[in-house]
């Protein structure tokens, strides 16, 4: 379990394909890694990962073809900056909200507006996620939590704090660019009782 607070921008070192449809990535990350050991959970732009070797300030995690056709892991390359978040300690407060580190989907950049102090972004949302997603609720980009400012049939916008743009990859995501998108799981518990309640169940 994570709670969307970045801790650290890290580094793609390399991607090795380990078969048809899976790879073992190194990301470089001295934060993440100064505790880190073998078994390990830290999510790499909302990816909940799975450390199987530290060293030196890098650790390696395996990557399943899953992951990588549901995620946009797989555009990821060397040299390119990531999201990097420990796993939440239980005795820790909780900055964000709730997030598993299970991408729903892969959204888009569809339009950026500066102002003085933050930026507005836009994302679109795949198709089946927008019933999840309401104003002024959280939602995860690349493993950022934060609060949707509105919200359209196929869309929903953000506002990015300074921090936020410095600190994060959302900060240099250009037009285009893709993002995981990991929304509320509280909302898909709360369609799933209330379809086993009329008999509908979850669609």
């Amino acid at each position: 379990m994570f709670t969307g607070i970045v801790e650290e921008l890290g580094e793609i070192v390399r991607s090795t394909e380990t078969g048809d449809d899976s790879a073992l990535v190194a990301i470089r990350g001295p934060l993440v890694t100064s505790d880190a050991r073998h078994g390990d959970s830290i999510a790499v732009n909302g990816v909940c990962l799975t450390v199987v070797d530290v060293d030196g300030g890098v650790f390696t995690a395996d990557v399943m073809g899953e992951t990588l056709r549901r995620t946009a892991l797989g555009a990821l390359r060397p040299g390119d900056p990531v999201n990097l978040e420990r796993a939440a300690a239980l005795n820790s407060r909780l900055g964000g909200h709730l997030v598993q580190g299970h991408v729903d989907g892969v959204g888009e950049v569809v339009a950026r507006e500066p102002a003085a102090q933050w930026e507005t972004v836009r994302f679109r949302l795949p198709a089946g996620l927008a019933r999840y997603v309401v104003e002024k609720g959280s939602i995860t980009v690349d493993g950022v939590s934060l609060t949707v400012a509105e919200v359209g049939d196929d869309w929903f916008s953000v506002g990015l704090i300074p921090t936020t743009l410095k600190l994060t990859v959302l900060g240099t995501k250009r037009v285009g660019d893709p993002v995981n998108l990991e929304v509320d799981v509280l909302a898909k518990y709360v369609e799933r009782l209330l379809g086993d309640r009329t008999g509908e169940g979850a669609r």
